[in-house]
């Protein structure tokens, strides 16, 4: 007798319908069943932040959801964000600051920052810095992570008012 539930869920747009064993995580499920390895897996406790993924819009640890509980949701990874081009401008400006060292946090950081920035309208550094409070960075020492959200912060605020609209 199998003990793998199917599960249907949407991920970065698509229907995906698999069959998972019930203590597999989210992120394994992303990372080493859909191949989405931008979902990294840190310290699988929720604490370093480099498995956030949306779901159902809402930064999320993947490690501390399994699978079977995202069944019928929808989740979008950084994959998913870059394609349709929802964090280009964070891209660039954690490059620009040189603010994505060895690269490991940085999915998970820059998933995080966009979902703060959704909601956040003229953030201070110190907002910034709680906001990603949740995202271990061994490398920066988060100045320059900081520097780059703020500056993607102020540039959106700046397209807004001028009629544009973010992303």
């Amino acid at each position: 007798m199998s003990t793998e539930h199917k599960i249907s869920l949407t991920v970065n747009g698509e229907s995906v319908s698999q069959s998972v064993e019930p203590r597999l995580s989210l992120a394994d499920f992303l990372h080493d069943k859909l191949q989405l390895t931008g979902t990294r897996l840190g310290c699988e406790m929720g604490a370093c932040g480099a498995c956030l993924v949306l779901l159902n819009g809402q930064p999320t640890h993947a490690c501390l959801v399994l699978a079977v509980q995202a069944d019928g949701d929808k989740v979008e990874t950084i994959e998913g964000l870059n394609e349709r081009a929802a964090i280009t401008d964070l891209q660039e400006a954690f490059f620009d600051r040189n603010a994505l060292q060895c690269g490991f946090c940085t999915t998970g950081m820059v998933v995080n920052a966009h979902a703060f920035l959704q909601t956040a309208d003229a953030p201070d550094r110190d907002e910034i810095r709680d906001a990603i409070s949740g995202n271990y960075c061994r490398c920066t020492g988060y100045e320059a992570i900081v520097d780059a959200i703020s500056s993607v912060a102020e540039k959106r605020r700046g397209n807004s008012a001028d009629g544009g609209t973010a992303q």
